[in-house]
C-alpha cells in the first residue's frame, strides 16, 4: 500500500531555505506545495478569481522565503499561521485595490468628446501624435523598470506563456514568473498613471 507523499516539517523547510545552496530551491518548492491548498480556500473565502488568489499566494511564498532568509520570521508562531496571515492580508489588499479601481473608473476625463469638435485633419493628426507619444513613453517606462521587467513584459506582450518566460529568465515555475510579471505590470501601471509628462 502506497502512502501519501509526506511534506517536510516546518523546521526542515526553514533550515533548508536558510542553508541556501543548491538545495534551497528544492525547499522553496516544497514550501510552495505544502500550503498551496490556500489558493482554493482563498478563492472561496475572499471571492477572488483563482488567478488573483494564486498570485497572492505566490507573492506570499516569496515574502515568507525572504523573511526566513533575513531572519524576520522568528518562529514565534507556526509557519502555517504566518503564511496564512500574510496570504490573507495580500488577498484583502487585492480586494481593496479592485474596489478602489472600480470607484475611480468614473473619475476619468474623456477626450473623445473634445475630438469630435475638431476638424477631421486636426483630429487624425492629434490622434497620431498621441499614439506616437504613448508608444515612446511606454518604451521609456519599460526600460526604466530594469532589464528583467523589460524582458519579461516584452516576451509576454509578444505572446509567450508564463512557462516559457520562466524558462527564459531562469525561474523555477510559471507561477513565480507570473507573480513577477504582475509585479512588473503593477510598477508600470503606477509609473504610467503618475501623470502625463
Amino acid at each position: 500500500m502506497r502512502k501519501f507523499p509526506k511534506h517536510p516539517s516546518d523546521g526542515d523547510l526553514i533550515a533548508g531555505i536558510r542553508t541556501g545552496g543548491s538545495q534551497r530551491r528544492h525547499f522553496e518548492n516544497k514550501l510552495y506545495e505544502k500550503y498551496a491548498y490556500l489558493i482554493r480556500s482563498g478563492t472561496h473565502k475572499h471571492r477572488l478569481s483563482e488567478d488573483d488568489t494564486a498570485s497572492a499566494y505566490s507573492d506570499t511564498v516569496l515574502s515568507v522565503i525572504e523573511h526566513v532568509t533575513i531572519g524576520r520570521f522568528e518562529g514565534r508562531s507556526e509557519l502555517k499561521t504566518y503564511i496564512y496571515q500574510i496570504f490573507t492580508n495580500k488577498c484583502v489588499d487585492l480586494i481593496r485595490k479592485k474596489t478602489t479601481n472600480r470607484s475611480s473608473v468614473h473619475d476619468a476625463l474623456s477626450l473623445d468628446d473634445s475630438f469630435t469638435q475638431l476638424p477631421d485633419e486636426a483630429r487624425s493628426a492629434l490622434q497620431r501624435l498621441i499614439a506616437q507619444g504613448s508608444v515612446e513613453r511606454l518604451q521609456r517606462h519599460l526600460k526604466d523598470l530594469g532589464d528583467k521587467c523589460y524582458t519579461m513584459l516584452m516576451a509576454w506582450g509578444e505572446g509567450y506563456s508564463d512557462e516559457e518566460i520562466a524558462q527564459q529568465i531562469g525561474y523555477n515555475t510559471a507561477a513565480v514568473a507570473k507573480t513577477s510579471r504582475l509585479r512588473c505590470l503593477e510598477r508600470l501601471r503606477a509609473v504610467w498613471t503618475q501623470g502625463v509628462e
